[in-house]
């Protein structure tokens, strides 16, 4: 076997979640994923430094894009507006990747392990964008308090993306951001 398979990487990628769809994460081992994609235990780790980042290797590019968008934003452009406008744009290139992403989100979904660190991966992005927002001028706890509700907004669609909704992911997180602009402009009577 050569030192440096062609592909090694993707083929990893999908040997673990062909395993993780079919026998659960938890019931799945480092060894197995490497054996299905025709490795040597040993090279799993040149490239996933644990078997969670087969499902979140790809996060940091993610808030790196998030982070850049909310930067890059039109001066203009209100915080809330400039932090939903990224998170979709991000949004929209992950869901292009259609099934994989569905498949990846019910591996996620059926383990409490990976529902915490989905959980961790989201405040860091949420922390992120709250520094973008602070460096575009929002002021604590204002940029804080729109970061949330920004990765409300993309939660709620991408969620809705992930159970089968039929719009495509800007439809669904502009649905998402008019909802919850009717909620707060609601007055209670």
């Amino acid at each position: 076997m050569p030192r440096w398979d062609a592909d090694a990487e993707g083929r990893l990628l999908k040997a673990a979640m062909e395993l993780f769809v079919d026998r659960g994460y938890d019931q799945v081992t480092v060894a197995e994923i490497a054996e299905r994609a025709g490795l040597k235990k040993r090279s799993f780790f040149r490239y996933f430094a644990d078997k969670r980042e087969v499902l979140f290797g790809g996060s940091p590019a993610f808030e790196q894009a998030v982070v850049a968008g909310v930067l890059q934003a039109p001066e203009a452009t209100p915080p809330l507006d400039a932090a939903v406008m990224s998170l979709a744009a991000a949004g929209a290139e992950l869901t292009s990747w259609g099934e994989p992403v569905r498949l990846r989100q019910q591996v996620i979904t059926s383990s409490p392990e990976l529902r915490e660190r989905e959980l961790t991966k989201l405040a860091s992005l949420t922390t992120q964008v709250a520094h973008a927002l602070e460096r575009r001028g929002v002021e604590e706890p204002t940029a804080s308090l729109i970061a949330q509700a920004g990765m409300a907004v993309f939660t709620t669609a991408f969620e809705l993306w992930a159970a089968a909704d039929t719009r495509n992911f800007h439809d669904l997180i502009h649905d998402s951001l008019e909802r919850l602009r009717t909620a707060i402009c609601r007055r209670s009577g």
